[in-house]
């Protein structure tokens, strides 16, 4: 059963299910798309049916994931966007829970603005629905259009990380859902 998670003015998002199998294919299985998310620059199958797994796994664990976005118009998959545990802290190595928001868009749809409404959505229910008071969230060093939508979210930078996905220094920023 397909639960809604949240929606904005033109996306809803909602709990993946294993048969939505030929999105996470379309996603994560683009080189196109994962190129600055994993090392090895996209997923194999095999791999994209264990991300899809965990996706789900921590829904029903944590709580939140990496929600799949669709139009709500038209219902066209359009990609990703959610919460999940920080494996890193900075700058804040006591909060009691620490959420990184992340996002990924299927190549024919980028440059239409859904990463930043997408976000937006996700930063509004870890505000309304979990209570959360910070975010944190980080991009490929390479990444450009990922760093100008976390400063356009008000994301500031709080230093660089190592993150072992991509082997690199990436730049790590903390949003204050308080001000």
């Amino acid at each position: 059963m397909q639960r809604d998670v949240f929606q904005t003015e033109r996306l809803t998002a909602r709990e993946w299910e294993l048969s939505d199998l030929p999105f996470a294919l379309e996603l994560w299985g683009d080189a196109d798309v994962m190129q600055l998310v994993v090392l090895q620059g996209k997923l194999n199958r095999d791999q994209v049916v264990q991300r899809l797994h965990d996706e789900i796994d921590r829904q029903q664990i944590h709580g939140i994931q990496y929600w799949p976005l669709f139009e709500t118009k038209s219902g066209q998959f359009i990609g990703c966007s959610g919460l999940r545990p920080c494996t890193f802290t900075p700058g804040d190595p006591l909060l009691e829970k620490n959420y990184e928001l992340g996002y990924h868009i299927i190549k024919q749809c980028w440059g239409k603005g859904y990463a930043t409404e997408a976000a937006r959505g996700v930063i509004k229910y870890a505000y309304e629905k979990l209570g959360l008071t910070k975010l944190y969230a980080g991009h490929h060093p390479q990444n450009v259009n990922s760093q100008k939508v976390l400063l356009k979210l008000g994301f500031e930078h709080a230093e660089t990380i190592f993150y072992e996905a991509t082997g690199l220094q990436h730049p790590s920023y903390t949003l204050n859902l308080l001000s």
